[in-house]
């Protein structure tokens, strides 16, 4: 487990983009934290991390975005999401399958539909611009 202190925004994407330089393909990211911790942020950092040169935005209304590039980068959120049945509706094994790094917001709407192997991120608010950012293995956040 690693543990970062974030102390503004462009701090949390600076983290994002180192946590995701090495990634492999495959890799599923579980996110945790409230409304406004800044995991689109995070997901932001990470993108620039993977080389990809995209407008990184929360898919709250759409549920997925795909962020393509030398590295494949899909981005979901689950706030609207009130099960991993849901998920699979929507075409979760087929995402896993394509081989792309598959981050989750709002993983603890779905957490049935993780096999256990995922990284999980949690953001927690320390202040109005601080941030804990906890990185860890399988569903300890």
């Amino acid at each position: 487990m690693a543990v970062f202190i974030s102390n503004n925004e462009q701090e949390t994407e600076q983290i994002g983009a180192q946590f995701a330089a090495e990634l492999p393909g495959g890799t599923v990211i579980a996110m945790y934290g409230d409304l406004g911790a800044g995991k689109t942020a995070f997901v932001r950092g990470m993108a620039r991390g993977m080389g990809l040169d995209c407008r990184v935005s929360s898919p709250t209304f759409t549920i997925v975005n795909e962020y393509l590039g030398k590295r494949e980068l899909i981005h979901f959120d689950m706030y609207r999401l009130s099960s991993a049945d849901e998920l699979f509706d929507i075409g979760w094994e087929d995402y896993l399958a394509r081989g792309a790094v598959c981050v989750v917001e709002w993983s603890e709407n779905v957490e049935d539909a993780f096999f256990g192997d995922e990284i999980t991120v949690s953001i927690e608010k320390l202040g109005d611009t601080e941030r804990r950012i906890t990185i860890g293995e399988g569903k300890t956040c």
